[in-house]
């Protein structure tokens, strides 16, 4: 099989997998909204989920990224039983550190929540630091998910990655369905904390079938894990940036009316669609590709595998964001107006999503450029660049929530990622001359321009369906996709008539995919 075709079965793979776990997700989320609503309670909720979510996000990922390349070292000097014997000592020292890391948080979550809810008072403080702790016991879990996650994909399989967000959804709807008559919101963050073990469930089958058995060892001295530890830093800074961006929103939403918080943790839920269904998939299959090149010392190929990437990441986001701003209340209406979510809660969810909808080609480009730094082995640039996004957002944040409230604390998040995403293109070309990104850019335009003509074909469709079917739920729901599909052909009919390349490379696949061959006569 060609490098083109599996990278695309790759993708379809992984693609199928978050679709499922993002259906799954949005269940979840709407179940949260019909059951307590978009209030102070959910607030509350939220920002604790989002203090122990940053924690765990940094140990999953920086424990997956930094493992992959060393244990596969490993496993060329040492051979499969000596990576397994590190692997073991990894497993065992996360563990041990994860426990310390609970145990110091635990001490500190007043002092934490200080910072990320200073406009919490009183019981709604006191609910917060309650609900952390609860929830800082998912940071023992996180540490296993995470060694095992780079052990499955050092051994290059992906499958199960792909497809541990199913028990960790299936969890949460579990308890929102049976439980809440029973738990109050407090059950809600013991469910989350169980949702983060529940993907160690779909892991060990594969690991166990990979040859890997438990020992009990522990060496602080291992050489190997000593190198992952070293590269942590820099990996933990650049991977959570969006989370820490999102923390300080939440905490800047706190001083806000009720609900505001709630409206960005839903708003940011949709923006997330497209960025972890579509880029993270193509980013998956793209990162080793980079790194293939840069190992052949093939400078060109680099690049050229780099603009079509970039290519790839426009054609996908510049429709979505078009799409997102023109349906973003009907979206929201279907997704969670129902029970206690109401009208007013859709109203800011929605506006939320607007701004927050202008940064998906900034994030989306950001995580791509960032991939390519690695590759290259520069750990630094992503960290400082990360660090400068973080900057710009707070800037942002303190001047545009004096004028746009909750909404702009969502345009300083794309303003921050549109920023990073110029500086990481920047400072690319300086370091590896040219690339053609102009070729991008005349990409950029025609996928703009097709656009456009879509958006304004679906707001036009969308509103005459509404006058002739009504705007009860169903008849709501089945006006938003319908629109929306419609939509997409339009916008793919017109990218294949302007002659993008990459579109006519997608077809191409597509075909040879299908096989399809005329009958002998």
């Amino acid at each position: 099989m060609s490098q083109s075709k599996q990278a695309a079965k790759s993708v379809f793979i992984i693609i199928i997998f978050t679709i499922g776990s993002k259906i799954l997700g949005f269940i979840r989320e709407a179940l949260i909204a019909a059951k307590f609503g978009s209030g102070a309670t959910t607030d509350t909720f939220f920002i604790a989920l989002a203090a122990t979510s940053l924690f765990t996000a940094m140990v999953t990922s920086a424990i997956n990224t930094t493992s992959i390349p060393v244990l596969s070292e490993i496993e060329n000097i040492e051979g499969k039983e000596g990576k397994n014997e590190h692997t073991n000592n990894l497993l065992n020292i996360v563990m041990v550190l994860s426990i310390l890391i609970i145990a110091l948080a635990w001490f500190l979550t007043p002092f934490i929540l200080k910072i990320l809810a200073y406009g919490f008072e009183g019981e709604q403080f006191e609910l917060a630091v309650s609900m952390t702790r609860i929830g800082l016991f998912s940071i023992f879990f996180a540490g296993i998910v995470g060694v095992f996650r780079g052990y499955l994909q050092s051994e290059l399989k992906f499958t199960e990655s792909a497809a541990s967000q199913l028990p960790f959804n299936f969890v949460y709807i579990f308890f929102l369905i049976f439980l809440t008559g029973v738990f109050d919101i407090k059950g809600l963050m013991v469910a989350s904390v169980l949702a983060v073990a529940a993907q160690i469930t779909i892991q060990v089958p594969g690991v166990l079938k990979s040859g890997f058995k438990y020992r009990l060892i522990l060496d602080v001295k291992d050489k190997y894990i000593q190198k992952i530890l070293i590269l942590v830093p820099p990996i933990l800074l650049s991977v959570v940036i969006g989370d820490i961006n999102s923390v300080i929103d939440k905490a800047l939403a706190s001083t806000l009316v009720e609900g505001s918080i709630s409206a960005l943790n839903y708003a940011s839920r949709i923006n997330a669609l497209v960025i972890s269904i579509f880029i993270t998939a193509i980013i998956t299959v793209i990162f080793p590709i980079f790194s293939k090149e840069v190992n052949k010392k093939s400078l060109n190929g680099l690049k050229k595998i780099i603009i079509n990437g970039i290519n790839i990441i426009l054609l996908i986001t510049i429709p979505a964001t078009v799409g997102l701003i023109i349906l973003a209340n009907p979206i929201i209406k279907v997704a969670f107006q129902r029970g206690a979510f109401d009208a007013n809660a859709t109203y800011m969810t929605s506006g939320a999503l607007t701004f927050y909808t202008l940064g998906l080609v900034g994030i989306g480009s950001s995580l791509l450029l960032q991939r390519v730094y690695y590759s290259l082995q520069d750990m630094k640039t992503p960290m400082v660049n990360g660090l400068i996004a973080v900057g710009i957002n707070i800037t942002f944040n303190l001047i545009l929530i004096r004028f746009m409230a909750h909404k702009g604390l969502a345009l300083a998040t794309s303003i921050s990622a549109t920023t990073t995403a110029g500086l990481l293109l920047y400072g690319l070309r300086k370091k590896i001359g040219p690339f053609g990104f102009l070729k991008s850019i005349k990409c950029g335009f025609k996928s703009l321009a097709a656009s456009v003509a879509m958006g304004i074909i679906v707001y036009f469709l969308y509103n005459a369906f509404e006058g002739i079917i009504g705007s009860s739920d169903i008849y709501e729901a089945v006006n938003l996709f319908a629109s929306a599909g419609v939509g997409a052909l339009i916008y793919f009919i017109l990218i294949y008539l302007l002659r993008i390349e990459e579109v006519n490379w997608f077809i191409k696949i597509v075909k040879n995919r299908l096989s399809i061959k005329p009958k002998a006569v």
